[in-house]
């Protein structure tokens, strides 16, 4: 690596974008627990998770150009124009956002709960090998090294549970699909996201995701409306703060932040969504499920260090 790149590289580190990247992760850890609260079925509960949001990115997206308007100035302007290529790209991510939630709620009915949590976030080996792939992007010794003490310190979260049988082979392999359609939303947010304002992402994205989740929820015979108001409350905290929030931060913090080690970071959020579940329901934390958060923390550091 040239000096050039490598004072590139240290540039792409700003803490800004680094703390949006784990307070995003921070946010979607909340995700399993409005699950578990909601009225509606787990795939309803996720096409909600967006149809609630995008109202409210809508009207973040018309406000920006609102605002462009008033005061044009020619970047700006041209950073608001989306090509059919770039609406492809949308549809794609919208896709594989789908695909990653609907595979997630089938893979819980089809294995354990341990397998459906670990397997999926096995997503930051298939983004390194895509980031790799396609962006050409360096993989360093020691970012590996990082990346496997994140996975071993996810696997120390969920603990004993986690077990291999062909009596649920099905359901690992939706789970394990669940990370490659992940990574694979991961990778299309990075490449959008270098064209293209973080709310404009989220909101085409999110467009093309409910209309694909819509006819899923519909068709799998689970209930579709909340029957309560508290119900209601935690599907607009699902789509407020898990997705318009924690997404969004997600997609700001990627475009400043190799797609690598963003995958390796957001191994934060089963770390936060042990500690809401111990905070929220009583969920006791073994000293086992401690050392793996610290475990994970500590290869989200060196793969920062690999990544530079």
């Amino acid at each position: 690596m040239t000096s050039q790149t490598s004072s590139l590289a240290r540039v792409s580190f700003p803490r800004t974008a680094l703390l949006a990247l784990l307070l995003g992760a921070s946010a979607i850890g909340f995700a399993p627990i409005l699950v578990r609260w909601s009225d509606a079925g787990p795939i309803s509960t996720a096409f909600w998770r967006l149809a609630l949001a995008l109202p409210v990115l809508w009207l973040g997206v018309l406000g920006a150009k609102q605002r462009q308007a008033a005061s044009p100035r020619p970047e700006t302007v041209s950073s608001t124009l989306l090509t059919r290529r770039d609406i492809a790209f949308l549809a794609a991510a919208g896709f594989f956002f789908a695909g990653d939630l609907i595979l997630w709620h089938l893979a819980i009915k089809y294995t354990s709960v341990a397998n459906a949590t670990l397997l999926p976030n096995m997503a930051p080996v298939f983004v390194t090998i895509g980031a790799w792939f396609f962006f050409r992007q360096r993989v360093t010794g020691t970012f590996l090294l990082g990346l496997l003490l994140a996975i071993g310190g996810a696997a120390l979260l969920i603990g004993e549970s986690f077990s291999l049988s062909a009596d649920h082979l099905l359901g690992d392999l939706l789970a394990l699909g669940t990370a490659v359609f992940y990574a694979s939303y991961l990778l299309a947010t990075k490449h959008l996201r270098q064209n293209m304002t973080a709310l404009t992402f989220m909101a085409w994205s999110g467009t093309f995701c409910a209309l694909l989740l819509l006819p899923a929820a519909l068709l799998s015979g689970e209930p579709f409306w909340p029957g309560t108001a508290v119900g209601w409350l935690v599907l607009l905290a699902m789509a407020w703060v898990a997705h318009a929030g924690g997404q969004g931060l997600i997609a700001q913090g990627m475009a400043a932040l190799p797609a690598t080690f963003s995958a390796v970071t957001l191994l934060w959020q089963p770390v936060m969504a042990a500690m809401f579940a111990w905070l929220l329901l009583g969920e006791r934390l073994s000293p086992v499920q401690m050392l793996g958060g610290l475990v994970v923390l500590s290869g989200i550091l060196v793969a920062r260090r690999g990544s530079i």
